[in-house]
């Protein structure tokens, strides 16, 4: 009952962000990107897609509300690319998760849980 091992990928873990951050993701093993512009988000995820690799990706509050069009297709298609994101060091009281809201209105509740602290 031997089955030969299928090849595994390995999955990129990168985080693109604030320059204030990058060393702490750098040391837990991530590729990181400081400070990037869009046109550089754009670049990397064209990379990630056009190379079908996987990959965790951590993005700054300020590139995760960026209006990167590739940003928003790779965070509809799902799949090989998981997108999540951090909140600003200077007010992370103002994060809110993008479900917040539609899980709240799954469960008729009005304030509290999810990610953000109302």
């Amino acid at each position: 009952m031997n089955q030969a091992a299928s090849p595994t990928r390995a999955t990129r873990m990168l985080f693109l962000g604030d320059a204030t951050v990058t060393d702490g993701f750098r040391l837990i093993g991530f590729e990181t990107r400081a400070d990037p512009t869009e046109e550089e988000l754009e670049e990397i995820l064209h990379q990630l897609v056009t190379d079908r690799q996987n990959a965790f990706v951590v993005l700054d509050h300020h590139l995760s509300t960026s209006s990167a069009p590739l940003l928003a297709r790779v965070r509809a298609e799902g799949g090989r690319i998981i997108i999540t994101e951090v909140p600003p060091l200077d007010a992370p009281e103002q994060f809110h998760c993008k479900i917040d809201e539609e899980v709240r209105s799954l469960l008729g509740e009005q304030r509290g849980g999810g990610c953000s602290d109302e």
